[in-house]
């Protein structure tokens, strides 16, 4: 399964796990690393020593390569590069945010610059900014993404036509069959988040984790796009967000709604009644909690079963 995404990162298969807030610890990015994929650190939840802390403790846990997904729009993110530099992380993917800002001082540090993007205007102006590859991620995705709504599976061929660099498909992408329908339009690889979130090393609560198997098709929506888009599981708390947007409510009082600490609330701490639950429309085919490498195991043996089919 070698490609331009296995060589340029030097894995074995090209998978790359999400760099999820509260999701994303070092035992799940190692785990990912350590069965061929490659495993993301998320420090957009992570105060700067708490990064470095799981951070050392990957290097400890696999010899394989590893990265750290940087949300640049969280504070402390010059104190976060500086972490990063300083433990010799090799791969770093960069969101929410301008890809001029970090991409060259990190690549002088050695460090292989991936951006996250919703648009191919953005993915133009990635691989302008010297970034090593883009990840594309359509409107299915958990978490923040896009406002324009497209999807993945229309984005990845339309970026893939003006785009010269390495090109990774994100958002619902979940099993083998999808990785290889996402390969067949463009993409050279492939990041999944959702389908990790439900396996044993994610740092998930497990009330979270259950949540996620019993959603359905139809059980996600995008919302808070007037602050940052977020996919949500519909619970009360989501509930409540509707009946604010029926009263036409301002930003203001959107942010207000939202608070500090939701997604932590929902999420790390469980709390599946106030807490927001952000997870992709996938989660309608995630059927079962199961460690890392048995899902990756499953996504390849499935990818090369359905790829002999067709040939």
């Amino acid at each position: 399964m070698n490609n331009r995404i296995t060589d340029l990162f030097k894995i074995k298969y090209p998978i790359i796990q999400g760099g999820m807030v509260w999701n994303s610890g070092w035992r799940l990015a190692s785990a990912v690393s350590n069965a061929g994929g490659l495993g993301l650190i998320g420090a957009g939840s992570m105060y700067p020593e708490v990064l470095r802390e799981h951070i050392q403790k990957c290097k400890a846990a696999t010899d394989k390569p590893f990265g750290v997904n940087v949300p640049m729009l969280y504070p402390n993110v010059k104190e976060i590069i500086q972490i990063i530099i300083e433990e010799g992380v090799k791969v770093v993917f960069t969101s929410a945010g301008n890809p001029k800002t970090w991409t060259s001082y990190l690549q002088e540090s050695g460090i292989i610059v991936v951006h996250v993007v919703s648009s191919v205007k953005f993915a133009l102006k990635s691989e302008l900014a010297g970034v090593d590859a883009v990840v594309a991620e359509g409107f299915e995705a958990g978490g923040h993404n896009g406002r324009e709504e497209t999807t993945t599976f229309t984005l990845i061929p339309m970026v893939k036509e003006k785009l010269s660099i390495p090109l990774i498909a994100a958002g619902g992408v979940a099993s083998g069959r999808g990785m290889l329908a996402a390969l067949a339009l463009g993409a050279d690889g492939v990041q999944i988040g959702s389908r990790f979130v439900a396996s044993e090393e994610s740092s998930a609560h497990n009330n979270f984790k259950e949540e996620v198997v019993k959603t359905k098709d139809g059980g996600t929506h995008l919302t808070l796009k007037e602050l940052a888009p977020a996919r949500l599981i519909k619970n009360k708390f989501y509930n409540e967000l509707q009946e604010l947007y029926q009263q036409k409510a301002t930003v203001e009082e959107l942010k207000e709604k939202l608070g500090r600490g939701r997604a932590k609330k929902g999420m790390f701490e469980g709390d599946l009644d106030d807490g927001e639950l952000e997870i992709g429309q996938i989660a309608g085919l995630i059927h079962e909690i199961k460690p890392a490498k048995d899902i990756i195991n499953e996504i390849v043996t499935e990818y090369d079963s359905v790829k002999e089919s067709l040939c």
